[in-house]
């Protein structure tokens, strides 16, 4: 659990509540890095640092895809793990409005609303994963099957 009780965000809320096991990290950041420069800043394995990428689908609902950082969303994979013929990716003026959330800053614990959430399956060959806190400078270190009870997601390959 987080030592710090002055830094909570929805996601911490979330896991503190659920009695899951995180590390939290925090970094110096003034606006929107990527997450490879966040990796490094943190001195972590870019294949463990996940990032959450939020998409449409033709029929008009939400899905919520995490993955490594230096990987890009295979939007026909992605398409398949959620049963929809096509997702795209949402507009970035968009984020806040849909999860609560802003670039950079967005994770898959605590949107808004709780939409079908895909994580790549290569999140299973680590022991423990980082993913954004839900706030710009804020990451989460826990175990992958841990962001799949918090975010009620599954695990599928949905990178190029």
């Amino acid at each position: 659990m987080a030592k710090d009780k002055n830094i909570k965000t929805n996601a911490v809320r979330i896991l503190d509540t659920m009695g899951i096991a995180y590390e939290l990290k925090t970094y110096e950041c003034g606006e929107f890095t990527d997450g490879m420069e966040v990796a490094k800043k943190l001195g972590q394995d870019p294949s463990q640092c996940f990032k959450t990428l939020v998409t449409q689908g033709k029929s008009g609902g939400y899905f919520v895809f995490v993955l490594p950082v230096a990987q890009e969303l295979d939007l026909k994979k992605c398409a398949r793990a959620v049963g929809e013929k096509s997702v795209e990716m949402i507009h970035v003026k968009d984020i806040n409005k849909i999860t609560g959330y802003i670039r950079g800053g967005c994770t898959s614990i605590g949107m808004k609303k709780q939409y079908p959430t895909v994580i790549h399956s290569s999140a299973l060959d680590h022991e423990r994963i980082m993913v954004s806190a839900g706030k710009i400078g804020m990451q989460i270190i826990l175990a992958p099957e841990d962001l799949a009870r918090a975010a009620n997601a599954v695990f599928e390959d949905i990178a190029v």
